[in-house]
């Protein structure tokens, strides 16, 4: 499986014409921007927040 997740329109300007760019990124040729598609981590139902771990958790700065 590949690691890098296929975007179907460009997030910024809703454009179809994207390429590959660098290793993870992809390039938008309508509006030229590069952006990376990647997820951060599930929701937790009930409570509505994310699982993913914070700045604190993971030894950074508060």
């Amino acid at each position: 499986m590949s690691s890098r997740a296929v975007p179907y329109h460009c997030p910024y300007c809703g454009e179809t014409d994207l390429w590959p760019h660098e290793p993870t990124g992809w390039e938008c040729r309508g509006c030229r921007r590069a952006f990376k598609v990647e997820l951060l981590g599930l929701i937790n139902r009930a409570s509505g927040t994310s699982t993913h771990p914070t700045a604190n958790e993971e030894g950074g700065a508060s």
